[in-house]
């Protein structure tokens, strides 16, 4: 223990017997400070909290915003944000606050959410994206403001708390009328997510509450027919059908700034990364457009595929950048992403193809920054196959090179329904929808689990380092969280949608998803589908209980 590595020193009043009787005598735990940190660096959240309650030195170790950050980037990855940022003063408090609200939200019960709606068109693609809110808030502080293209040629923000007043958590709907608006979910991390289909009108108490409009953008020349944003910085970055992108603070009336790509953007995603924001770019001829935000810099462009781009997925701490078309002539390709952002250091971009075609999901293993898997199907029964590859550096003569190295994988039994979605947690597990099933896999292949708690098809999946989200052809919602200690999942709880339509106003379309805010991959989309909804579920406040996690320390 550590307590007997200490010297005793003078300082805290303790009884020693004497044989003259019980006399005081000052002693103190001390360890030196460097030491002490080390050995400190080395427990978790918990056992820090213990460590503080022992005496004022120790407090003042355990307390430390380095120990503190380190435990945050290893649970949630918010390396390169300030504490401005994420709204904290110390790490030590995002860290005890973000915990709590994910207790939280894992003990909601149905009756803890309330549904309400705002109408809306959404556009070409019928995506929102979040602009800030997109985690979770504390105490029912905050604001949660979307952005959505509307009437094809303007943007525009809502804030959909507007007028919730004291809840435990909210169910929002947004739905919107447009001619041939894709199907679409757009699932945003820390369980704050959208779920996009077509639906009826719905009406009860809570939808007469309808949001607030906070912001308008001037109509464009041409349709804009691409959308993305920084939620941490407020920014939302738009393509039109010229090809024109633009970065809107979402406040002035005019854009921040312009370019051009001369190319269709097929897909865009804006993220932050150790050399400042950036948002990626892809287009209809295979290049990779690399901008430097907020004045749309272009830092560079590379030619990835003889293909039009539309899968795109940055690793967890934006080390690699994948690129890929499903085609069978197309072998997808991983780039380093310093090397595209210092063109001068890096003249030829550090990249690697992997030796694998007709790839359709691509999913980086949380907490890991080298592991992908990828999810193929082939042949007219399509057959599907998971296979994972480690990205990594090696030194040769002419730099630094990187290398695909297949690690493992595994084929689905024939009597297996093709899974449409899948995800992998930071234990190497894989779990997949197949019909009305999850399925949960090891690397190896092994069936771990297969859940089947409710009757109706899986319509959408969402997976990240704590939970598992799922959504069903009816509307509803099943919440699943991975156990602490194993690799399975247990179930937190169900979200009936009681204004379920039926089967046939359900034509699937295009997709969005993203493990983080802003972050989206896009399906092709459906045609002819008419009104849309977006479906929210927010966590604002956490139950009045008595928390496990003390904020009470020693002194």
């Amino acid at each position: 223990m550590l307590p007997s590595l200490a010297k005793p020193l003078k300082s805290e009043q303790a009884e020693e017997k004497s044989e003259c009787g019980l006399r005081p005598r000052k002693m103190e735990i001390h360890l030196p400070n460097v030491p002490v940190m080390e050995i400190f660096s080395y427990l978790d959240a918990f056992s820090l909290l213990q460590a503080a309650q022992v005496n004022k030195s120790w407090n003042l170790a355990a307390t430390s915003d380095s120990l503190w950050r380190k435990l945050c980037k290893k649970r949630w990855l918010c390396y390169d944000l300030s504490l401005d940022t994420l709204g904290a003063q110390t790490w030590k408090e995002y860290f005890l606050r973000k915990t709590r609200q994910e207790h939280s939200m894992s003990r909601a019960k149905p009756e803890d959410f309330i549904y309400k709606e705002m109408s809306g068109d959404f556009g070409v693609e019928g995506t929102a994206y979040y602009l800030s809110g997109s985690g979770l808030t504390h105490n029912g502080q905050g604001k949660s403001i979307v952005c959505v293209v509307t009437s094809m040629t303007r943007l525009t923000t809502w804030d959909i708390r507007e007028d919730l007043g004291d809840v435990g958590f909210a169910l929002s709907c947004v739905y919107c009328h447009s001619v041939s608006i894709p199907e679409s979910i757009c699932v945003i991390y820390n369980l704050v997510f959208m779920y996009i289909k077509p639906c009826l009108h719905l009406y009860n108490k809570a939808s007469l509450v309808m949001g607030a409009m906070t912001w308008v953008s001037p109509i464009q020349p041409t349709c804009i027919m691409r959308l993305a944003t920084l939620p941490e910085l407020r920014l939302a970055i738009t393509v039109d059908m010229e090809a024109t992108i633009k970065v809107w603070n979402c406040y002035d009336k005019d854009a921040l700034a312009t370019n051009s790509m001369f190319a269709s953007c097929q897909i865009l995603k804006a993220v932050l990364t150790k050399d400042g924001p950036i948002v990626l770019a892809g287009d209809d001829s295979g290049n990779l457009h690399t901008f430097r935000i907020p004045d749309l810099h272009l830092i560079s462009r590379v030619h990835a595929i003889e293909f039009a781009i539309n899968q795109l997925h940055c690793s967890p701490q934006r080390k690699w950048v994948y690129l890929n078309k499903k085609h069978p002539h197309v072998w997808p390709k991983v780039y380093l992403m310093k090397s595209l952002l210092r063109p001068s250091e890096y003249p030829t971009p550090v990249c690697t193809t992997i030796n694998y075609t007709l790839s359709f999901k691509a999913f980086w293993t949380p907490r890991r920054e080298d592991r992908i898997t990828l999810l193929s199907q082939r042949g007219p029964r399509q057959v599907s196959k998971f296979v994972t590859f480690d990205i990594e550096l090696e030194r040769t003569e002419d730099g630094i090179d990187a290398k695909a190295r297949p690690v493992a994988s595994f084929t689905l039994p024939s009597d297996v329904k093709a899974p449409e979605w899948m995800g992998v947690s930071d234990k190497d597990v894989i779990v997949c929808s197949s019909g009305t099933s999850l399925l949960v896999y090891n690397m190896k292949g092994f069936q771990l689990q297969r859940l089947q708690d409710y009757p109706a098809e899986i319509m959408r999946l969402l997976v990240d380092p704590l939970h598992v989200i799922v959504t069903y052809m009816d509307g509803s919602l099943e919440v699943y969280m991975w156990e602490e200690s194993s690799p399975y999942l247990k179930k937190c709880y169900h979200l009936q949608n009681p204004r379920h339509m039926g089967r046939q106003s359900l034509k699937l379309g295009g997709v969005v998803l993203g493990s983080q805010p802003g972050e989206s991959i896009r399906a092709p989309p459906a045609p002819n589908v008419g009104a849309s909804k977006v479906l929210q579920v927010d966590c604002m406040a956490p139950p009045k209980e008595k928390q496990g996690m003390g904020e009470e320390e020693g002194s």
